[in-house]
C-alpha cells in the first residue's frame, strides 16, 4: 500500500447543534446521510450553480468531538471558513479552520492493516482509496499502522489524474465550472435527491435535461505532456483546454459535442502542438435527457 501527506490539503471544522441540517442547505451532498467512519464528496456552489470550493466532508466521532470535518484545498479553507461563517446568521454552529494542526493523508493501491480515527473511504472512486486526517508530524506514523509506505505527493497527483478525477485550480477554475463539467455527478459529489441548497436549481436543471455540453475527460499522451491551460484542438477548431498530466495521463476539459463530432470525421485532437488521444471515446457520448415526473 501506498501513502502521501498532500500539504496542499487542508481541514475546516463545522460543529454544533444544528451544523448537519445548516451545512445540509448549502452544500450539494446530503449530510443526513454522514456518519463517522464515512466520507462524502460535495461543493459550496455559488447561487448560479457554480463552483465555488470542492472538497470531502466526514463526521467527527465524540471522541474528537463530534461535528463535520470537511478535507479542502488549504488555500481556500480559510475563504470556505469566512463564506461559511456568512451564511451562518442565527445558526447555532461553530466554524473553524483546523488546516495549521489537521492535515490529509491519501492513503491508496492495496488494504489497510487498520484504520485510525479519522480515516475514510474517499467517496469519488474506489481506486483513490483512503483519507486520514492527521496532522503533518504524525503522517509517519499513520502510514506505518496502516501498512503503507509514505512516498512524495507527486506521486498521488499521478494516480489522482489517471484515476480521472479532477482537481480546482488545475483541470478546472473556482467560480467558472459546474459540477456537471467536473464530473461530480459520475463521482457521487451531488445528491439529486435532496433538499434545497445554494445553486440548486441550475444543478438540477442541467440533470434533468441533460445539457451538459462540456466534461473532463482522461487523456493518453504519447509524448510530452501539452501546458496546462493549452487549447485542445481538433484540426484548427478549439474543442477543450488541457488541465494537469503525469506520466502519460492527463485530464481536459473538452465541449464533448465538438470533440465527438472530430472524433467521427478522424480529426485527430492535439493540443500545444502536441497530439493527444481520448481514454475511452465512450466518455464523449452526451447523457441522456430526463424529464421530471
Amino acid at each position: 500500500m501506498k501513502a502521501a501527506f498532500l500539504p496542499d490539503r487542508g481541514v475546516v471544522k463545522v460543529s454544533g447543534e444544528t451544523a448537519r441540517d445548516f451545512l445540509n442547505g448549502l452544500i450539494t451532498t446530503d449530510t443526513a446521510r454522514l456518519e463517522p467512519g464515512q466520507g462524502r464528496f460535495g461543493a459550496l456552489l455559488t447561487p448560479q450553480g457554480k463552483i465555488t470550493i470542492d472538497f470531502l466532508i466526514t463526521e467527527a466521532p465524540p471522541g474528537h468531538g463530534g461535528g463535520f470535518l470537511i478535507d479542502c484545498p488549504k488555500a481556500l479553507a480559510q475563504a470556505l471558513t469566512d463564506k461559511l461563517t456568512f451564511y451562518r446568521l442565527r445558526a447555532k454552529v461553530g466554524i473553524e479552520n483546523l488546516s495549521d494542526r489537521l492535515g490529509v493523508l491519501a492513503a491508496w493501491d492495496g488494504d489497510a492493516a487498520l484504520k485510525p480515527d479519522l480515516t475514510f473511504t474517499d467517496p469519488r472512486n474506489p481506486e483513490l482509496g483512503l483519507r486520514i486526517l492527521v496532522p503533518a508530524e504524525l503522517a509517519p506514523k499513520a502510514a506505518g499502522l496502516i501498512g503503507a509506505e509514505l512516498i512524495d505527493a507527486k506521486s498521488y497527483e499521478a494516480h489522482r489524474i489517471a484515476v480521472g478525477a479532477p482537481r480546482g485550480g488545475l483541470d478546472f477554475m473556482y467560480g467558472d465550472a459546474f459540477p456537471h463539467e467536473t464530473n461530480m455527478d459520475r463521482l457521487h459529489g451531488v445528491d439529486f435527491d435532496k433538499g434545497c441548497y445554494v445553486g440548486q436549481e441550475v444543478v438540477s436543471r442541467m440533470q434533468h435535461r441533460g445539457t451538459a455540453r462540456t466534461r473532463t475527460v482522461r487523456l493518453v499522451l504519447d509524448g510530452p505532456a501539452p501546458e496546462p491551460g493549452s487549447a485542445v484542438l481538433a484540426g484548427d477548431k478549439t474543442v477543450g483546454t488541457m488541465g494537469s498530466a503525469a506520466d502519460g495521463h492527463a485530464l481536459a476539459l473538452i465541449r464533448i459535442d465538438r470533440a465527438g463530432e472530430a472524433l467521427k470525421a478522424g480529426t485527430p485532437l492535439t493540443a500545444g502542438g502536441l497530439s493527444i488521444r481520448i481514454a475511452e471515446p465512450d466518455e464523449l457520448r452526451l447523457q441522456p435527457k430526463q424529464t421530471v415526473a
